[in-house]
């Protein structure tokens, strides 16, 4: 079993697995040990046998608050991984390192997690804000909270939506746009009617629920999951999304560029950084915002 310092990994039955984001104190806020961790918590769950659902879920009040820093919260640096996509030059002067960055931990490593082949299932509950939506959107099935907000502000910092750009699948293009052009919480259940949300439950019995689904599912053959999870993704591709999501992710590379180049300072290093990022926040800042 690896070493997790961000996420729980529990079995609820040998056949589903519960991967949970446990960094409540910043609201779940992403940093690069948290995204490795997760990659790491999915890829051993992927390649146990005997897995065949995974449960996403985030201790404390919120799902999660967004995109922390570059650095971690034990410090892991762009140097101490190795990548799992195709980019380097972390470090790189320029448009070139921020873009790697992003292409690595953000747009490349939800692309390969939405392309798992067992399915997944995102437990969400309370607020969900900007980077939390895609790691809800790369789960095959999302199940939330009647309390559960979802919001995507980014759009107030001159960004095109997250780095997984999804927002007209996930939402419908008139929803999309009402979300991103506003910066405005979007309710449970109204993600529910867009199509984005599968089922919207009290909040006490929000987790009975997915857990009862997961079984449902585990019940089926592995292959029959992995197969028709592989159809439902081919469609969606060929429908245009990978296209559209490498397109729009051009246009938030120039929109960061764009904000370095009014400022003078950094996207990722200093007070120059837009405040979108979640866990830049104070803690106290991040718990009254979300």
């Amino acid at each position: 079993m690896p070493e997790y310092h961000t996420v729980l990994y529990d079995h609820v039955t040998p056949e589903i697995v519960r991967v949970a984001m446990n960094r409540p104190e910043v609201r779940n806020a992403q940093d690069l040990q948290l995204t490795r961790d997760l990659n790491d918590a999915f890829d051993h769950a992927n390649q146990d046998d005997n897995v065949k659902v995974i449960i996403l879920s985030g201790e404390g009040p919120h799902f999660n608050s967004g995109h922390g820093s570059g650095k971690s919260s034990t410090n892991l640096g762009y140097d101490d991984v190795r990548p799992v996509g195709t980019w380097a030059n972390f470090n790189a002067e320029g448009a070139e390192g921020a873009m790697a960055r992003e292409e690595e931990i953000f747009l490349q490593m939800c692309r390969r997690w939405r392309n798992l082949p067992k399915p997944m299932i995102a437990e969400v509950h309370g607020k969900t804000i900007a980077g939390g939506l895609m790691l809800a959107w790369v789960c095959d099935i999302i199940i939330a909270s009647d309390d559960a907000e979802f919001r995507d502000l980014v759009v107030g910092w001159g960004i095109p939506g997250v780095e997984y750009f999804a927002h007209p699948w996930e939402f419908g293009h008139r929803l999309a746009r009402q979300m991103l052009y506003t910066g405005d919480w979007v309710s449970a259940q109204r993600c529910y009617e867009a199509g984005m949300v599968n089922e919207v439950v009290p909040r006490d019995e929000l987790r009975d629920y997915v857990e009862t689904m997961a079984k449902n599912i585990a019940e089926k053959p592995s292959f029959g999951l992995k197969i028709t999870k592989e159809a439902i993704n081919q469609t969606q591709d060929h429908q245009g999304l990978w296209t559209a999501q490498q397109a729009v992710f051009m246009m938030h590379t120039l929109a960061h560029t764009h904000w370095r180049e009014l400022t003078g300072r950094g996207t990722y290093d200093g007070p120059g950084a837009p405040p979108h990022m979640g866990s830049r926040r104070p803690p106290e800042e991040v718990t009254a915002s979300s």
